[in-house]
């Protein structure tokens, strides 16, 4: 089995490299700190399965996701990200995930969701179909980050997580204009007036890990 573990944390790359090897027969294990890292080497190489994180410098794990399934449509993607499953994972499987899982979930079923996802399946735990019935239901009303894209939702965390908006520019690699730019389209697509308001919003809906 050929894995690429996409993040921008090296101890879970190392975690996830310890607990695959010993789970299947892997033949390469290769890593990528970053998203534009990842593409390139998905750009280069063929896999059996991608591991992808969502919060990370210069591309979140949606931008990649989107441009990697432009690049190979039909490679398995297992997003594992600490952004609570119910209201995330909807957004990647729309996008092309084949499964979803938050990082505090036993290495038991990361190594489950790996086979599965590996083998040609999906992979959703009960919280994420619970949301997917949720959204298919009749009636029910859209959620307001529902309206952003990618790059605007990534933003919005970071607001809504207390960082300035030079600190998002720095980690993003934007000018700290652009991050000024997204924060009011954020602010007018959701209706709403202020960071408090928008810090309120996600903690209500547990957008914060």
């Amino acid at each position: 089995m050929k894995i690429l573990s996409i993040d921008d944390h090296m101890v879970v790359r190392e975690g996830l490299k310890r607990v695959l090897t010993a789970a299947f027969s892997v033949t390469q294990f290769d890593e990528a700190a970053n998203g534009a890292e990842g593409l390139a080497r998905i750009e280069s190489g063929t896999y059996d399965i991608v591991i992808l994180d969502i919060v990370m410098p210069e591309k979140d794990g949606f931008e990649v996701l989107e441009q990697l399934k432009a690049q190979v449509r039909k490679l398995p993607v297992l997003v594992l990200s600490h952004l609570h499953e119910e209201h995330h994972a909807v957004r990647a499987l729309r996008m092309g995930a084949h499964g979803y899982l938050s990082k505090g979930r036993s290495v038991e079923e990361i190594v489950a969701a790996v086979r599965r996802i590996s083998g040609g399946g999906r992979y959703l735990t009960a919280e994420v179909a619970e949301a997917m019935a949720a959204m298919l239901t009749e009636g029910v009303s859209e959620a307001l980050h529902t309206r952003l894209s990618n790059r605007e939702m990534q933003v919005m965390l970071m607001l809504s997580g207390g960082k300035e908006l030079s600190e998002i520019a720095s980690e993003l690699y934007l000018s700290k204009s652009t991050v000024s730019t997204y924060r009011f389209r954020i602010l007018e697509k959701m209706g709403l007036k202020n960071n408090t308001q928008l810090a309120r919003y996600a903690i209500e809906r547990g957008l914060l890990s």
